[in-house]
């Protein structure tokens, strides 16, 4: 806080405000009067027992305002003063917007002693006062605060209590706001806090002349740059820590009573280190801070602020944008005693030397141009003064101390000693104060005949010079003791506001077209069948009481209907229900629910292309609304129905798993077919349009895997895992705007997602946003640590062994799955009970020479090409980054271009080296690519760094697979499995060392490995294995039952059927032998050397071929 040059020594300079004021160039405006009544004062016998009468002086900006009238205390130590008085707030004036900013109101309440005989009334301060200004700039046009009365420190003579305080009570109100609403809405308030310089230099010494401590920080507006000086810092010796939470106090100098000195309802907090903005804030750094907080430090614990208007604010921001790092310089000043005589020459030669322990700490203020940031608190290193280095960092030219020097004009008086105004000085003259006064005077006539360079007088030359006396450049006091700066600068405003979370939902729904809510379909054909059902028996027992009416006496008693008369009685119903119209109305009772059943069971509600389409649609509707209504008729009749074929049931996860060992074979057309199938089971499911847009990145489809995705995002427009996945896909179409959107909008709906504020991250880096980059990498390391230390350290940190299962959405966030009935597998044993086979087959495209299961005569994983890796490998143990968790989530759907930036930056984390995950994660992305080279660096890394996790020898048995060293894959494999804790992808390595014992003629190690298998979670290929295995083994009812099943599962594999027909040739089954070998060859059996075994066993037993 600034003083007038009028007040005594000690007191800032006036030259100061501009310091505080942050102001443009804008149009004068009109000065407003701002109103200050005190009311009454309270407890004030509680300060002084035998005080009878008092009055009230109001300062402000050092100047009085006026005193109230002398007012009697009341028996219980209240005073009505009910005193009015006013200043005007100028913009262009001494009272401006900066003033009110940074300049309380100064009450003091003077005690009124009796006075004696021809004698004047003796006036002696009681008590002081302030009130804050600042409700005026935050759009307040009046308020009434209950300000603390401290008490004034009594002479050693007076038997007064200086903790004992009182209350002023004070209204303050202004006809009009002070700020118009542009500068409202557009302006801002900054604070900074210096809280204190800790481990110091060890020549700071108490001892020795008197010195001043001091910082100031430039704080850039329209035009210039303006200085916030913090002075009188006080020299504190080893001991106790500062306690938490003190009082911020302001930078007044005629303050008489020090608890005046407090701001009102203004505490430094403190928090933990970690959490800080500035430096020394890592767990290695913890030890050294708590040291340092109970050595030698400087204290200042002092508030400046500054009012910035609009344009200010914007001067503020491009300045910030183009220097992130601004330069608070400190030093050390020796206090020059007061002196009666004249400037010597010595004194002007003075003038000449170096600043004392010149230091500067660098703040990094790039975090106010994040969204939503306000303040900056932390420690900051402080380094030796070089206008070189300094210039460099902060394209700042010179020191701000030499531009002050003018200003600094230093006393010799104790830190935080209370000053008095002009105004008490005259009520209350004392000797010193009179010597100060006269010192003031002389030096103002000194600097008038001296040149423009300041005076400052250093110390003695002989003292100095046993501690350090001038800083050279080789000389760092500040980096040898370690010294930094606890600061805090805040805004009351941020520079750059966060998007509210309305405003974001409405955007992204806005990019999502309008769909309307599908209908449940929950048992919607069945109840379609049933309402036939229903109306077929309504419209029989009508036909039947109408038969009775016509025919009732003709019937006979318990003969038979000779057929003519039958065909007489149906022509004569014919005509009475047309006659009556009661046929056209059966016709129409029954057209609505004929109507049902093509909607619901055919899902037919489009027109058809071509008339034979058309046709054969009416054929078939026929036949099945005629078995229907056989079935109604006969349970009308209360005949016993057939009893119904059974339906397999398939789940979503057994869809999702086939799907998923399809993308391992790259038949990537099945895969297509399991995933449309899951959506044609629920398609509200959002994780079932996630999975398939994963499945479409793999194939860098990026255009419909944002079709997927924007899908699912639309069933929820909340679902984070939707908003992250559509803000990936954005970036890679380059739609870097709603990109921005997605993320922008994941984070504030799910605030403490890691994945979604890192990906973040990785989105601003890549738009060379670095401030937002770093500050969301910082707000996910933050969420990270809370996470971990809720987990408690040697938590489990094991993943379950059944990874093939579809990967759940995240919390709050997922969808429910509930497994509807799919479309009946063709099984094998319904050959026995004369069941015909599906006029149409998928042509899903089996591939055999795809497959993870040769035998040891078809090769059918050798031929072709090389499948590829699991892309479910996962790592054994939790992620403990944040980029390692966040390259967990983006694998699962095989976003690869954020998977590299994730692990560039987790590369970069690790001081040691990288870790075993991050070669894990590589070697799976390289493996993707088919880098097989790179792949087989990053094992070798990772089994040196971790040889016992069986995720690693899991990876480098798909990597030798791959590479057809079928050797070394069994190798690995074997030792994967023989680890008490399962692999992530145990599944296809299970797959994989099964066929590779077929391949190797080990059968009975091969059926066991696919029991395995079908044990963990069973498929048609786990079948077919164990199937192929039994065949070999000559076990025909295992291989049958499991080819069986296998076929249940996938009644499309040609493979299946192959076996099947071989094992009917061997139990003499021509006919069944005849369909599987039709079913093996409609489906395109591609497996040639079980083709040829198929033919000469045919043309061994002399059947199983049509052609025969």
């Amino acid at each position: 806080m600034e003083v007038p040059a009028e007040l005594a020594a000690g007191e800032e300079s006036s030259a100061l405000p501009a310091a505080a004021a942050l102001p443009s160039e804008s149009q004068p405006t009109p000065a407003k009067p701002v109103q200050i009544t005190v009311v009454t004062a309270q407890e004030l016998k509680t300060i002084k027992g035998d005080v009878s009468a008092t009055l009230v002086r109001v300062e402000y900006n050092g100047a009085i305002l006026g005193d109230s009238s002398k007012t009697d205390v009341l028996p219980d130590g209240t005073a009505n003063y009910n005193f009015m008085t006013s200043f005007e707030c100028n913009p262009d004036g001494p009272n401006s917007l900066a003033d009110v900013a940074q300049k309380p109101v100064l009450l003091t309440v003077i005690e009124v002693l009796q006075k004696e005989k021809k004698q004047k009334e003796k006036t002696v301060p009681l008590g002081q006062a302030v009130v804050d200004l600042l409700p005026l700039l935050q759009g307040q046009c009046s308020f009434k605060v209950s300000a603390p009365l401290y008490a004034v420190p009594p002479s050693p003579l007076e038997s007064l209590h200086p903790e004992a305080k009182g209350g002023l009570e004070v209204t303050v109100c202004t006809e009009e706001p002070l700020l118009s609403a542009a500068q409202l809405s557009n302006g801002n308030l900054l604070s900074v806090t210096l809280e204190a310089a800790y481990s110091v230099p060890e020549a700071f010494l108490p001892s020795g002349p008197p010195h001043n401590y001091m910082a100031c920080l430039q704080v850039p507006a329209a035009g210039e740059e303006f200085p916030l000086l913090f002075k009188n810092g006080i020299l504190k010796l080893a001991g106790e820590k500062e306690p938490f939470p003190r009082p911020k106090k302001w930078s007044l100098a005629n303050i008489m009573a020090p608890g005046a000195l407090n701001i009102p309802e203004s505490f430094i907090v403190g928090g933990p280190y970690e959490d800080e903005d500035g430096e020394l804030n890592k767990r290695e750094d913890r030890e050294f801070r708590i040291q340092a907080e109970s050595m030698k430090r400087i204290v200042w614990d002092m508030e400046k602020r500054c009012y910035l208007d609009p344009a200010a604010v914007v001067t503020l921001q491009k300045r910030i944008t183009q220097c992130q790092y601004w330069p608070v310089e400190v030093c050390r000043m020796t206090v020059a005693p007061a002196s009666k005589g004249k400037t010597s020459e010595a004194d002007k030669g003075d003038e000449d030397k170096q600043i004392f322990f010149h230091g500067v700490a660098y703040i990094n203020m790039e975090p106010l141009l994040c969204p939503g940031v306000k303040q900056i608190r932390g420690a900051f290193r402080v380094f030796t003064y070089q206008d070189n280095k300094v210039f460099e960092k902060t394209k700042c030219q010179h020191s701000v101390f030499r531009d002050l020097r003018t200003q600094l004009h230093l006393t010799k008086e104790g830190p935080w000693t209370p000053g008095i105004s002009t105004s008490l000085s005259k009520a209350f003259p004392s000797k010193t104060q009179k010597e100060d006064k006269e010192k003031i005077t002389k030096d103002k006539d000194s600097n008038r005949r001296m040149s423009s360079v300041p005076k400052i007088r250093l110390s003695d030359a002989s003292l100095e010079a046993e501690n350090i006396t001038n800083l050279s450049l080789e000389e760092q006091p500040y980096v040898e003791a370690g010294t930094f700066l606890m600061m805090e600068i805040k805004l009351d405003k941020a520079l750059v506001p966060r998007r509210l979370r309305e405003d974001l939902t409405r955007r992204v729904e806005q990019m999502i077209p309008p769909r309307p809510p599908l209908p449940p379909r929950t048992d919607g054909a069945k109840k379609a069948v049933e309402d036939y059902h229903n109306r077929v028996t309504s419209i029989a027992v009508s036909i039947l009481s109408e038969c009775r009416e016509l025919f009732g006496k003709q019937l006979p008693d318990g003969g038979a209907t000779d057929p003519q008369t039958l065909e007489e009685q149906k022509r004569q119903l014919n005509f009475e229900l047309n006659k009556s119209g009661k046929y056209f109305a059966f016709k129409e009772q029954l057209k609505y629910a004929v109507v049902k059943i093509v909607r619901e069971k055919y899902q037919k509600t489009t027109a058809f292309e071509t008339q034979e389409e058309f046709q054969a649609f009416l054929s078939e509707l026929y036949v099945y609304l005629m078995d229907q209504m056989h079935v109604a008729l006969n349970q009308l009749l209360f005949e016993e129905a057939a009893l119904p074929v059974p339906v397999l049931r398939m789940t979503e996860e057994q869809l999702w798993l086939f799907a998923r060992e399809a993308e391992v074979n790259k038949d990537y057309e099945l895969a297509s077919v399991y995933h449309q199938k899951r959506l044609d089971q629920d398609q509200r499911n959002i994780q079932h349009w996630l999975d398939y847009g994963a499945f479409r990145l793999l194939l860098e489809e990026t255009t419909k895997a944002q079709e997927c995705f924007r899908q699912a995002l639309s069933l929820d427009p909340h679902h984070i895992q939707s908003l992250l996945l559509c803000g990936v896909v954005a970036v890679m179409l380059q739609h870097y705007a709603e990109a921005e959107i997605f993320f922008e909008s994941a984070c504030c709906l799910e605030p403490s997602s890691i994945v979604a504020w890192t990906l973040s991250g990785l989105f601003y880096e890549l738009q060379n946003n670095n401030i937002q980059a770093e500050m969301a990498f910082r707000e996910a390391k933050k969420l990270l640590k809370a996470q971990l230390a809720k987990e408690g350290e040697g938590g489990k940190r094991q993943i379950s062994a059944t990874s093939v299962r579809s990967p759940s959405p995240d919390p709050g966030g997922s969808a429910e799955r509930v497994p509807e009935a799919v479309e009946p597998a063709l099984a094998f044993a319904a050959l026995k009970e004369g069941a015909t086979a599906p006029a149409s087959a998928p042509k899903a495209g089996e591939s055999s020479a795809k497959q993870v299961h040769p035998d040891g005569q078809s090769s059918t994983s050798r031929d072709g090409q090389p499948a590829a890796p699991s892309p479910v490998s996962g790592l054994s143990r939790l992620p403990c980054t944040i980029f390692m968790k966040t390259v967990e989530f983006l694998m699962k759907f095989n976003a690869i271009q954020f998977v590299h930036m994730a692990l560039a930056h987790e590369l970069l984390s690790f001081q040691g080296g990288p870790s075993c995950a991050y070669y894990l994660a590589l070697a799976r992305t390289c493996l993707l690519k088919e880098d097989f080279s790179k792949c087989q660096e990053c094992l070798r890394e990772a089994v040196r760094i971790d040889p016992v996790n069986p995720n690693v020898w899991a990876q480098k048995g798909h990597l030798c697979y791959l590479k057809r060293d079928f050797g070394e894959a069994k190798e690995c494999y074997e030792r994967t499995i023989s680890f008490v804790e399962d692999a992530a992808d145990v599944h296809f390595v299970y797959l994989r060392l099964g066929s590779i014992y077929l391949e190797e003629k080990e059968f009975g190690r091969a059926k066991q490995t696919y029991l395995l298998a079908c044990k963990n979670s069973a498929s048609c290929l786990t079948w077919l294995g164990v199937g192929i295995a039994c065949y070999r083994l000559e076990e025909m009812v295992d291989a049958e039952d499991a080819l069986t099943e296998a076929n249940t599962l996938n009644n499309t594999n040609a493979e299946v059927w192959g076996y099947l027909a071989l094992i009917c040739l061997q139990g003499g089954r021509q006919r069944e032998a005849e369909q599987c070998y039709k079913y093996t060859l409609k489906l395109g059996l591609r497996n040639d050397s079980l083709l040829r075994e198929i033919h000469a066993a045919q043309q061994r037993f002399g059947f199983g071929n049509p052609a025969f």
